[in-house]
Parts: C-alpha cells; sequence; structure tokens
C-alpha cells in the first residue's frame, strides 16, 4: 500500500522566499548542476510596480540564460495566474505548498545586442497602422497599391512645393498690391469670361482681336458655300416674312444691305446662314441630332454647333444636347462676335438682344465683358426722337476697354 502525506501550507511569504520556476525555451538541460542562478530586483523600492520587478541570470559554460517577470519577453500568464510549488518532506512525509515564480529562461547569443524595448509611436494615424500591416501581411495587390499611393503623395507634395516656390517668385517680382489688382480685374467679367470667343487683345488691327478663323475655321466656311448661295438668293417677299417673324432681325439687315458682286457678298450670305443657325439655336431648350437639316445644314457644321454649344445630359436612359443658362451667354458673344466681322467692327445690340429673346442688360453685360466701346445714340430734337427707334450699338476698338465691375446693393426696408 502507498504511503499517504498530508499538505501543509506555509505562511506569509515575501518575494524573496518565493519558490522560483523556470522553463528553457530552447529546451530541456541536461546538466542541471551546471547552471549558476543570479536573481536581479529593481532599485527602486518605492514604485509599487518597480520592486516586484525580476531578473534571472543562469549561466553555463558555454551559454547563458536570462529570464524576466516582465515586459514583452515574460511569460502573458504571469499576471494572470498564481502559482504554487510543493516540497515533500520524506521524513514526515509533508508537503509544504510555497509561492512560485514563473521564469521564461532564453538564450544569449554572444556578439549579439538586445534592443531596448521602444516604446509605442502614440503619434501615428490610423491610416499609418493600416499601412504597416500592409507592409508586414498584406497580398502583392495591396502592396502594390500601397506602393503607388506612396508615389502619387511624394508627386503631390513635390508639386505642392514647386507651386509655391513659384508663387512667392512672382509675388515678389510684380508685387502683391499688382496681383490683386490683375485678379479684380480677371474677377469683373464673372463666369462670362469662361464662354467668351478666343481673344487676341494685344492685336494690332481690329480684325484680330476676336479672329474669324476662330468663329469659323476656312473648312466650315468652304463646307457653308451651297447653304450661303440659297441665302444670298433670298427674294425681298422672303425677307419680308423673316422680318415679320421677328426672330431673324440681325440676317435681314445684313442681307438687305449685302454686297452685290464679289467676295464680300459670298462671305456676308455664308455668315448669315451660320447667324440664323446660332439664333434659332438659342431659343432651343433641347437640340436633336436632327437640328439644322430642313435648312441644308452641312454635317461639319452641326457637329460644331452641338460640341461648342450644348451640354450633354442624360435623361431616361438617353443622352440629350441641353441649352443651359451659361452656353445661351457663350451663344450671345459668338453671336456678337459674327456680327462684328460682318459690320465693319459695329454691331446694333438692340436687334440681337431680340432676336436672342435675352434682356438688352444681359446683352450689354456680355458687350461689356467682351471689352467692346457703347456707342451712345446722337442727340436728336423732341419731334425727331418721337419717331425714332434709338438702337444700342456697340463698337470695337483699339485697345479694348476695361470695364469695372458694378456690385448693385439692395436697399433694406425700414419696419414700421
Amino acid at each position: 500500500m502507498a504511503a499517504s502525506c498530508s499538505l501543509v501550507r506555509c505562511g506569509e511569504e515575501r518575494d524573496a522566499e518565493k519558490a522560483v520556476i523556470v522553463r528553457f525555451s530552447n529546451g530541456s538541460v541536461q546538466n542541471e548542476d551546471g547552471l549558476d542562478f543570479t536573481m536581479f530586483k529593481n532599485t527602486d523600492q518605492s514604485n509599487p510596480r518597480k520592486k516586484s520587478m525580476r531578473t534571472l541570470v543562469a549561466e553555463t559554460d558555454s551559454l547563458s540564460y536570462i529570464g524576466h517577470n516582465f515586459g514583452v519577453k515574460s511569460l502573458k500568464c504571469n499576471t494572470l495566474c498564481k502559482y504554487y510549488v510543493g516540497v515533500l518532506n520524506r521524513q514526515t512525509m509533508q508537503m509544504e505548498v510555497h509561492n512560485a515564480q514563473l521564469f521564461n529562461m532564453q538564450p544569449v547569443i554572444p556578439g549579439e545586442t538586445t534592443e531596448s524595448e521602444k516604446p509605442q509611436d502614440t503619434t501615428q494615424t490610423y491610416r499609418d497602422k493600416v499601412d504597416s500591416l500592409i507592409e508586414a501581411f498584406g497580398t502583392n495587390k495591396q502592396k502594390r497599391a500601397l506602393s503607388s499611393r506612396r508615389l502619387n503623395q511624394v508627386g503631390s507634395d513635390t508639386l505642392q512645393h514647386a507651386v509655391a516656390k513659384a508663387a512667392n517668385s512672382v509675388i515678389d517680382k510684380k508685387g502683391l498690391e499688382a496681383l490683386q489688382k490683375e485678379v479684380a480685374e480677371t474677377e469683373y467679367r464673372g463666369d462670362l469670361a469662361l464662354h467668351l470667343p478666343p481673344c487676341n487683345a494685344s492685336a494690332d488691327q481690329r480684325d484680330n482681336v476676336y479672329a474669324f478663323d476662330d468663329l469659323l475655321t476656312p473648312v466650315e466656311f468652304g463646307a457653308l458655300e451651297q447653304a450661303g448661295s440659297k441665302m444670298a438668293a433670298q427674294t425681298p417677299e422672303e425677307l419680308k416674312m423673316m422680318r415679320d417673324d421677328g426672330r431673324y432681325l440681325c440676317v435681314v439687315r445684313h442681307l438687305e444691305d449685302m454686297p452685290t458682286v464679289g467676295e464680300d457678298r459670298e462671305k456676308t450670305a455664308r455668315c448669315a446662314f451660320y447667324l440664323s443657325l446660332l439664333l434659332k439655336l438659342a431659343r432651343q431648350r433641347s437640340v436633336s441630332r436632327k437640328f439644322g437639316q430642313e435648312d441644308g445644314c452641312p454635317r461639319i457644321i452641326q457637329n460644331k454647333l452641338l460640341k461648342t454649344f450644348t451640354v450633354e445630359t442624360f435623361n431616361s436612359g438617353r443622352v440629350q444636347n441641353m441649352i443651359s443658362a451659361s452656353m445661351r451667354a457663350k451663344l450671345a458673344a459668338y453671336c456678337l462676335a459674327l456680327l462684328l466681322h460682318m459690320g465693319h467692327m459695329t454691331a446694333d445690340l438692340t436687334l440681337l438682344h431680340r432676336d436672342l429673346a435675352i434682356t438688352e442688360a444681359r446683352m450689354i453685360e456680355v458687350a461689356k465683358s467682351m471689352g467692346l466701346t457703347l456707342i451712345k445714340p446722337a442727340r436728336a430734337k423732341s419731334e425727331e426722337a418721337e419717331l425714332r427707334d434709338d438702337h444700342k450699338r456697340v463698337a470695337l476698338v483699339l485697345p479694348l476697354v476695361k470695364y469695372e465691375q458694378f456690385t448693385e446693393r439692395r436697399k433694406r426696408k425700414k419696419m414700421h
């Protein structure tokens, strides 16, 4: 029959009296007698957390081991578990139960330097932490995306530095006040400046300010030969019908004053037909792909009108070409530039704003944004003024006029 023993619990023990249990991470030790153990404790005994820190060192003839009960190299269960060890007294057959500490002994290779534990970087953002995880454990696709994003970020930073450097050099060269003045002169045009025909304000001749080739290229002008011939062959009755219609007053005015023969007559006829298309387009809300076919419009002119003066929108699964408010302003500017070439750099604003079905104030705003000079009608006697319909006219005069921006302030109503 096996001998029985009894358990005896020891009293309160100090940390120095606790039993030490060691575990070697690289295997079991063959010769336990050849180990020399040394225990080190923290010198700061006033700190309640540091005074329990212990470091155990085991030395042999060939290798040294070190273990901690704190830090990243200690066993994570040390703070969650309480260990006991039983010591059997064979004479009394009583087993004394003592508190124990567990150390994980790791070998120290000679020549290797142990890096101190790096504190966690609290300044890292969530994006930086995710990028670190992708670098360590991400797939090849994720790593390529991370590399591409970092390259784009570097390019963006380089571009920002270059722009800032260029801006500082421009400010130093021109001065802040001069730049503010230029910005103010540019802003006064508002949204209309984005929809004006190409302008060469430094041109020596008036015809080159708004070049005719920018309105109609030589190929487009040549495509209007047949349509222009039909327009030039209009009879007085047909012109009267157009005048009564009230939508092509500018066209009728130029057809009535058209030269009898020569290149000027042919140019005026072609421009008149193109102008009639612009006026018709300005009164539309949505434009179909067949616009102008009944009038004999060439395909190249059709594509130009749709591409230049319409905005593509999606409605009920279909693409539609719409005439927005900004496109109407663009049509007004191009019509005015075309009329300048047809009328020796002068144009009638009153007839044009009636044909376009826009207000006179809006038409004057477009003319001012183009830098044109407003021609005041000559004064007349009271009897003649009642019979005469005064039309507002503009002319292109070099240099172009720079109008000041006018901002209207509404008066507040007084509360009674």
